[in-house]
């Protein structure tokens, strides 16, 4: 059954400490869903124990709004990496999703796109049991570069660096999404291909650049 006006308050509060925002009303969410129907989500979630009469997650309730935005975040990967919707759409349609999609789905959606570390908003993404017990022997719609086929083409999805400095250093060697690139080596380090210039990157860099492979080798 879909609850998404407690989805909606849950998913918030976790927004909130995220960003270590101080909530005290449901104003405070910062989503406009101070309303009749919320005001009652809240007195739901209080008898199921997910919420304090503060508005702060108990043990249960950050489970349930982890997962919550694990589907969205999931969902908002699939429609833009995956399909080329465009980032609005892709929003909205994550905001219907999150509703609909039951644990199992979510984890092989997740196994699908190659368990991605970050939303394309650059939001961290709740990982789940299916990436503790990820395989490389099943092959993901995205990857690392570090993980490509020597020779292999494929198009950067997305870069999950650590640092901000280091996403504009890569940046800087037009290493961005949407990018086409080769790897051309992977001992004694990570070489890749971009255009005529060859560049290579430590391996920590290179588990943080993810590809779409294009499976065509030279």
């Amino acid at each position: 059954m879909i609850h998404s006006a407690t989805d909606e308050v849950l998913e918030h509060l976790w927004y909130a400490v995220e960003e270590n925002r101080h909530v005290q009303s449901l104003d405070d969410l910062g989503a406009g869903i101070e309303d009749a129907a919320f005001r009652s989500a809240v007195y739901e979630l209080v008898a199921d124990d997910a919420i304090d009469s503060g508005l702060s997650l108990s043990a249960a309730g950050t489970h349930r709004a982890r997962q919550i935005v694990r589907r969205h975040r999931l969902a908002e990967v699939l429609f833009v990496e995956a399909m080329g919707t465009g980032l609005d759409d892709a929003e909205k349609s994550a905001c219907e999703m999150e509703h609909m999609l039951s644990d199992t789905v979510v984890d092989r959606v997740c196994t699908f796109l190659g368990h991605p570390p970050v939303c394309p908003h650059g939001k961290r993404i709740p990982t789940g049991d299916c990436c503790r017990l990820y395989s490389k022997q099943i092959e993901p719609l995205v990857m690392r570069v570090i993980d490509l086929p020597v020779g292999m083409n494929a198009s950067i999805a997305f870069i999950a660096p650590k640092t901000l400095a280091r996403l504009e250093k890569l940046a800087a060697f037009g290493i961005v999404p949407g990018s086409e690139i080769r790897l051309v080596a992977r001992k004694p380090s990570c070489v890749i291909s971009l255009g005529a210039t060859s560049i290579a990157l430590e391996d920590e860099i290179g588990r943080e650049i993810y590809v779409r492979p294009c499976h065509t080798q030279e």
